[in-house]
């Protein structure tokens, strides 16, 4: 069973919801609250704009297509995960969906994100109509641009589409990937609507203190994907902390993240490793643990 807290939104006003409770690292802060996943799981989440919340912990999915694909999510929701990551470019929305089905969770219990694809400018409504059939769902949680357009022109409009397909209750909240600052802005000036997400290629040796801030600064949550591919697994810093948690190096990462507020995406179809980047819930991270990964990003 999931239990959320916070304002419930408007279409789920009959679910029930309770409180959890969440432990706090000493590097968090902010308006964090717990999610509970399964029988002694807590997970934190992170608010979006429409009383929206978003585990920061999530499931990628990138090329997870077919059977190997299928499995790895039903593994990944067995093993706690409760936030799914698909895309319309990724082939595997109805795998997606039919594990979130066959999984016996509820669709509320499941934070489900997909992204519009750049070939699809001016085809945005008929875009997510086909997201959502190939889901099995009448709506997603959060529905991303996954690349800026390649024509700065476009940007704005495609923007209002997004904009207007949460405003029909396709999805719960809108958002962007890999955005630059000043694109952000670009949205924000022309609409007055700030993305609730900038999904970007994020990890301890990419770590820029000064576009986190600008995230935070703006009420942007910042979500990294590729959390291994540029991070050393056997860096000193990373070994050295792990071994003081008895954790892997990998799951120090994914702690990381969540303590600096910021969400992530680990992606496998290795169960064993699908479920070792779910178990990163008995430790916490110091302060000065936090400092000496951040360093790694020079």
């Amino acid at each position: 069973m999931l239990l959320d807290v916070g304002p419930v939104d408007a279409r789920h006003t009959g679910i029930l919801r309770q409180s959890a409770r969440v432990r706090r690292s000493p590097g968090m802060s902010g308006p964090i609250t717990g999610r509970t996943v399964g029988m002694d799981l807590d997970q934190p989440t992170v608010g979006l704009p429409g009383d929206v919340r978003m585990p920061l912990l999530g499931f990628g999915t990138w090329q997870a297509t077919g059977r190997a694909g299928y499995d790895a999510v039903l593994a990944a929701l067995a093993a706690g995960y409760r936030h799914l990551d698909t895309a319309t470019m990724y082939g595997n929305e109805e795998e997606v969906g039919r594990a979130v089905r066959d999984s016996g969770l509820r669709r509320e219990d499941v934070f489900v994100t997909t992204k519009l694809p750049p070939d699809r400018v001016g085809r945005e409504r008929e875009t997510i109509e086909a997201s959502l059939r190939a889901l099995g769902t009448d709506h997603v949680d959060l529905w991303l641009i996954h690349w800026p357009p390649s024509s700065p022109s476009d940007s704005i409009p495609v923007w209002r589409e997004l904009l207007a397909a949460r405003d029909e209750n396709l999805t719960r909240a809108v958002g962007v990937s890999n955005y630059a600052t000043g694109q952000l802005d670009e949205l924000i000036q022309a609409t007055g609507e700030t993305p609730a997400v900038n999904q970007i290629r994020w990890s301890p040796s990419l770590y820029d203190r000064r576009r986190h801030t600008e995230h935070r600064d703006r009420g942007i949550v910042l979500e990294g994907y590729s959390p291994f591919k540029a991070s050393d697994l056997d860096d000193p810093v990373l070994t050295r902390i792990a071994a003081a948690h008895d954790v892997s190096p990998a799951q120090v990462v994914l702690r990381w993240h969540v303590d600096h507020e910021i969400v992530v995406i680990p992606k496998s179809v290795t169960p064993e490793r699908i479920r070792a980047n779910a178990d990163i819930w008995n430790f916490s991270l110091t302060a000065e643990e936090l400092r000496d990964i951040d360093a790694l990003g020079g």
